[in-house]
């Protein structure tokens, strides 16, 4: 099981980011996916959920509204769009697929002016 994030960087207040979860070694659409963060000093917290097939999704309440989760599952890939993103926003962003108790290398993202 193997899982690339990309998509982060430097981005200010108000700004939007799209970061992507590639996935290989297993057949992704027979299982659910999900985002966490990660900041300094802090615990790694659930950022969103997807089932198999995309229908159903859940957010961390701070991120309800501003980020959304999807998946392209012909492409092997999960996204996590984040909008209006705040300075608190700033961690490194891990794709994770929980069946498998596996992570990817993450991806950071700082907000910042």
């Amino acid at each position: 099981v193997q899982l690339v994030e990309s998509g982060g960087g430097l981005v200010q207040p108000g700004g939007s980011l799209r970061l992507s979860c590639t996935a290989s070694g297993f057949t992704f659409s027979q299982y659910s996916m999900s985002w966490h963060r990660q900041a300094p000093g802090k615990e790694r917290e659930l950022v969103a959920t997807i089932n198999r097939i995309g229908g159903n999704t859940n957010y961390g309440d701070s991120v309800k509204g501003r980020f959304t989760i999807s998946r392209d599952n012909a492409k092997y890939t999960v996204y996590l769009q984040m909008n209006s993103l705040k300075p608190e926003d700033t961690a490194v962003y891990y794709c994770h697929v929980g069946y498998f108790g596996s992570w990817g290398q993450g991806t950071q993202v700082t907000v910042s002016s």
